[in-house]
């Protein structure tokens, strides 16, 4: 058999081939991605198409949580404050569309905004935002004032 140089050690061909070693591409991320890429035989799509959004066999559910959760926080700002106002209006919309349709297809078209595996990240990202909203307490006055012209446009 043959002597191979590696790394300043010298190894058989054979050694090399039989040695122990985990695969090269055994990336535990995407073991991950896989398991999460699984979708039940009945389901009505295999993929949404997009790269890193899965298929969801419960959106309802997990609509059903993602909204109540910003309703919650909503809950903690003031009533007066035009954030709320607004994305409370839009969030229970959404969620008596959620409640009232218990067709997948239908319930996409009704709400208007994609895929509902994209609807399910647009209302995770919402409820990031409303808590970094809640957090800074937004509509609390500035400490000081703000400079002349800072809120003009175009800038004179």
């Amino acid at each position: 058999f043959q002597m191979s140089s590696v790394g300043g050690r010298l190894l058989s061909l054979r050694s090399l081939s039989t040695s122990s070693r985990v695969p090269m591409y055994n990336n535990p991320y995407i073991a991950r991605f896989k398991e999460r890429s699984v979708v039940s035989a009945g389901h009505h799509k295999k993929s949404t198409g997009l790269t890193g959004l899965f298929v969801n066999e419960h959106p309802h559910r997990s609509l059903t949580v993602v909204y109540s959760r910003i309703l919650k926080a909503l809950g903690q700002m003031p009533a007066g404050y035009a954030y709320r106002t607004f994305t409370e209006q839009i969030v229970k919309r959404r969620l008596a569309l959620v409640q009232a349709e218990t067709d997948i297809q239908e319930l996409e078209k009704k709400i208007g905004m994609g895929q509902i595996e994209e609807v399910i990240e647009q209302a995770e990202y919402e409820l990031e935002a409303c808590r970094s909203i809640l957090d800074s307490k937004a509509w609390e006055p500035l400490v000081e004032e703000a400079p002349k012209n800072q809120w003009t446009w175009p800038i004179a």
